[in-house]
Formats: structure tokens, C-alpha cells, sequence
């Protein structure tokens, strides 16, 4: 038998998530929240478990608040920024993790070097949605059950990895979410609309929902 996630289901039907970035105060925050604001909107209670969303930092301020105005970007969108303390990137959290998003390809890197095969599920945040959109959703499992939303995930994942030896970036800076830190609130927000944006391909793509207009 699996042993409990503490989530309600089985742990082996519970697809992991981690935002990465450097100190997870900002851009790792913004974009864990809002993953999980946007998933919890499409999915019911029972579908939304599947999917466990976290993030951490390379440079993590471990116990720390996130940002002030990371915390209003999510106010803005209706996501919750409460109870968020910050965490140092370890290597338990990559073991653990099924799909790895970092807000840069040097944070990409980092985590790669952690080792833990972690090059197969490791893209950053921009890349893996550039992939997915080349990604055919009839071709992935519907997701109905708990069960079926972490296999299409798993599914989503090992597509893109496929994918990314063929479909490369425009630039290198494409695949890049800057660190908003010390900027005032309107650099925060344009960088909660490059997340936001970057997300929503994403989670429709996760969920086989499409946002609501």
C-alpha cells in the first residue's frame, strides 16, 4: 500500500510542482500562488489535490515573508499570498518534485547540477510553456480522477522534454522571468503579468481546462 501524502490521496497519485528562484521572496512566490490559484479554479477540491504546488530558492531566505509587493501582485489577481515563509532549495525538494520551474536558465542550471536525474523535468518557467503549446492535448490522458490528472501530467512533462531538443527559444533572454527585487510595485506588476501569462498555457495544458473568459 502507498503511504498517506497528507494531501487524501495516495502519494504516488500526487504530481509535485516547484517554482524555483533565488531567494523565494518574489518571482518564486508570485508564481507558486498564482499556479495554485489558477489550478484550483479549474479543478474541483477532489481533481486540485492531485497537484502540489511549491517553490523554494537557491539563495532561499528560509522563514521569510515573501515581498510587499509580491504579496499585492497576488492580491491583485485574487490569489492568496497568506502563511507563505520562504525555503532554501534542498535536494529533498528536487528528489521529490515531478516537474521543476525556475524562473531562469541559470536557476535551471543549479537545480540540474543538484543532480537527482533532474534534467528530464527541469525547464524554465517560459520554456516549458513554449513547449507545451506545441504539445497536442488530444495526445495527453483525460483528467477525470485524481489519478488521470497526475498521469496527464507526467505525460505533459516527458512531452516536453522530447520536445525541447527541437522547438528552442527566439533568444535566450525568451526563456527568462527577471528579479523584480528592490523595484517598485509597478515592476512587480509587470512581472506578475509575465508569470500570469506564462502560467496560463500551462495549467490548461495540466488540467485540459481552458481559463474562463
Amino acid at each position: 500500500m502507498t503511504a498517506p501524502s497528507g494531501r487524501g490521496i495516495p502519494a504516488a497519485d500526487t504530481f509535485r510542482i516547484l517554482h524555483v528562484s533565488t531567494g523565494n521572496v518574489c518571482r518564486s512566490p508570485i508564481t507558486e500562488r498564482l499556479n495554485r490559484h489558477a489550478l484550483a479554479a479549474r479543478l474541483d477540491d477532489g481533481l486540485s489535490t492531485a497537484l502540489l504546488v511549491e517553490s523554494a530558492g537557491t539563495w532561499g531566505h528560509e522563514g521569510a515573508p515573501m515581498e510587499e509587493h509580491a504579496a499585492t501582485v497576488l492580491a491583485d489577481y485574487g490569489a492568496d499570498p497568506a502563511g507563505f515563509r520562504g525555503r532554501e532549495l534542498l535536494d529533498e525538494h528536487v528528489i521529490r518534485a515531478d516537474l521543476v520551474l525556475t524562473a531562469t536558465r541559470d536557476h535551471r542550471a543549479q537545480v540540474i547540477s543538484m543532480g537527482h536525474s533532474a534534467g528530464l523535468r527541469t525547464f524554465t518557467l517560459k520554456e516549458f510553456t513554449r513547449l507545451v503549446r506545441a504539445i497536442d492535448p488530444a495526445t495527453l490522458p483525460a483528467a477525470d480522477s485524481p489519478d488521470t490528472v497526475a498521469r496527464r501530467a507526467r505525460a505533459l512533462v516527458q512531452a516536453a522534454a522530447a520536445l525541447r531538443g527541437w522547438l528552442h527559444a527566439p533568444s535566450a533572454e525568451a526563456d527568462e522571468v527577471y528579479d523584480p527585487y528592490g523595484a517598485p510595485i509597478s515592476y512587480f506588476r509587470s512581472v506578475g503579468e509575465e508569470i500570469s501569462a506564462a502560467l496560463d498555457p500551462m495549467v490548461t495544458a495540466l488540467t485540459g481546462v481552458p481559463a474562463r473568459t
